[in-house]
Order: structure tokens, then sequence, then C-alpha cells
């Protein structure tokens, strides 16, 4: 007896059994709402990032000051705006859909300083050299200056990927079923929450090694000179 309540270790693992693959379709839903946030955080921050490095301030500007309220305004905020204004305006998006770019754009905020500093990193004797060989900005960008940014910057864009997986639990709010959620349902319908919510830390927790694995396996693996382009 613990605190008033029995442990049946034999019980809870037969219920830890028979509930594990309710538990692992939330969890699919909570990787894919993971990677497709990452991937809208990746693609807006590079867009955010390249704005801002922008000479003629009509554009930077703007695109700086969107980074800011992105970043100064909470996610909860963001994603009851997408999920319950937009709707008023003639767009609607499924709630799965809705999260993952609520996830997304609030992260492009971060990602998108992450590229102005591996951006920031590169001589810029390497642009000079490029624009004396007459060769455009966008050019010179996406094919001199990107390419070697990258290395520099996978370890933090591994964090923010960790950080977005262990953010989707707020979708719970616009009922997605992702993991954490499919467990307080469980322990809503069983009154035993300690098994599902245990089971959701332990799957977090290998979620969490893996990708950090993964980054650094990539990191290792990626030139520190740059990516080749041919």
């Amino acid at each position: 007896m613990l605190f008033g309540y029995a442990w049946d270790t034999s019980s809870n693992w037969a219920f830890a059994v028979s509930i594990l693959p309710i538990l692992l379709r939330g969890l699919i839903v909570t990787v894919q709402a993971t990677l497709l946030g990452f991937v809208v955080a990746a693609v807006l921050g590079l867009i955010l990032a390249a704005l801002k490095s922008v000479r003629f301030k009509i554009i930077s500007w703007p695109a700086k000051f969107l980074t800011e309220f992105i970043r100064d305004t909470p996610l909860l905020v963001q994603l009851f705006f997408l999920y319950y204004v937009l709707p008023d305006y003639g767009l609607v998006l499924p709630a799965f859909l809705t999260g993952a770019l609520a996830l997304g754009v609030q992260y492009s905020a971060y990602t998108s300083e992450v590229y102005r500093a591996g951006i920031e990193s590169i001589t810029r004797g390497q642009t000079e050299a490029a624009h004396a060989l007459d060769l455009s900005p966008m050019r010179t960008f996406s094919i001199i200056i990107l390419p070697q940014a990258i290395p520099r910057i996978v370890p933090a864009l591994g964090n923010y990927l960790v950080s977005i997986m262990k953010d989707v639990p707020i979708l719970s709010v616009v009922s997605v079923l992702e993991v954490l959620n499919v467990a307080k349902i469980i322990g809503d319908r069983t009154f035993n929450y300690m098994v599902p919510l245990s089971m959701v830390g332990a799957l977090y927790l290998i979620m969490t090694l893996v990708a950090s694995w993964g980054v650094r396996s990539l990191d290792k693996r990626l030139p520190k000179r740059g990516i080749p382009l041919q």
C-alpha cells in the first residue's frame, strides 16, 4: 500500500500492454505533427532570414517585425487564432493541420535567427567574390552562403526539432488526438492515470533520445566546409 493506493504489478503490466496499441496510434500523430511543424519552421524560418538580410528596409523591416511578433506572442494564442478566427474569414483547416502550422509558425521565428547566425558566420569576402564574378544575390545566397551555413546550424535546428516535439501536446486543446491526449482519455475512462501517463513519459524519452542521436549523427556526417553541390 502506497499512500492508500495498492500497486498490483501484474494487473498494471496487463493494463499497460492492453493500451499500448492505442498509445502508439497517438504517437504516430505526435510524430507527424512534429515533422510537419519542423518542415514549416525550417522553410518559413529560412524565408524570414533571407528577407531580413535584404538591404532594402522596406523588405527587411516588415520581416523583422513579423519575427518579433511571432516570437513574443504565446503559441496557444496563435493556435486559437488559426483554429477559431480564420474560419470567420472562410479559411477552415483540419485540427491536425492547424496545430502543425501553429507549431511551424511559432518556431519559424526562432529558426530564422538560427539561419541568420549561420549566414553571418560566413566571411564577407566570399560574398564580395561572388559579386566580382557577377553572380546574382539569389545565386550567391543559394550556392555559396547557404551550403556553408547549414552544417553550422544543424545542432541548433535539432534542438528546435526536439522542442517542437515536446510542444505537440498543446494541440490537445483543439482536439488533436496526440499521444498525451490519448493517455488522458484513457485515464478519464479507467480512473488509472499513472500507467498511461508513465508510458507517455517513456515514449517521449525514447523519441527525444532518438532525435538527438539522429541530429548528432547528421552533424558528424556533414562536411564543416559546406555541402558540396556537385
